[in-house]
């Protein structure tokens, strides 16, 4: 099976993977991270953030990805940039595919600014943000759509996604 996170910058991507990952772990299921950044720094971050290196990335992702599905993996993808056709594509190469959509307004990602990108890229001091330079391409038919302006707590929202993945069986590969 692959779980394809993804959100805007802060949205809590990689904070819910890892929560997963541990609770799968739990019930004796693998489940491999692919996390963004991770990804870009194995490659001895030779990417920008600008648009045309995203798509690059975005692709090793896919890669990686695709090549450890064929290997009868559980994988759990934290990937910012999208757009409909990405992820569109990502159903028909993952048969066992799972979209969720961690949808976070600006006003909450400026207070979580982990990686302080959104206040310098509000004042013109950064480019390359997604969603304020970079057009943000919302996801259009996510398997769920997680409301970041809420506030849940993270372990709250990983056991909802748990249970909900956990009961259709016939996805993973144990």
């Amino acid at each position: 099976m692959l779980i394809w996170l993804t959100g805007l910058s802060g949205s809590g991507k990689t904070t819910l993977s890892n929560i997963l990952v541990k609770k799968f772990k739990k019930k004796n299921i693998n489940l491999i991270s692919v996390d963004g950044d991770v990804i870009r720094e194995l490659f001895g971050n030779d990417l920008n953030h600008s648009l045309d290196h995203r798509k690059i990335q975005i692709d090793r992702i896919k890669k990686i990805s695709k090549f450890l599905y064929s290997q009868d993996q559980n994988i759990i993808v934290s990937a910012l940039y999208s757009n409909n056709k990405i992820l569109s594509n990502n159903r028909k190469i993952f048969k066992k595919y799972f979209e969720i959509y961690l949808r976070a307004p600006i006003s909450v990602l400026l207070k979580r600014d982990i990686k302080n990108l959104y206040k310098p890229a509000l004042k013109n001091k950064i480019k390359n943000v997604v969603g304020v330079d970079i057009h943000w391409n919302e996801p259009k038919h996510s398997d769920l759509i997680i409301d970041q302006s809420k506030k849940i707590h993270p372990n709250v929202i990983a056991n909802k996604v748990f249970k909900k993945l956990i009961n259709d069986k016939n996805k993973f590969k144990f």
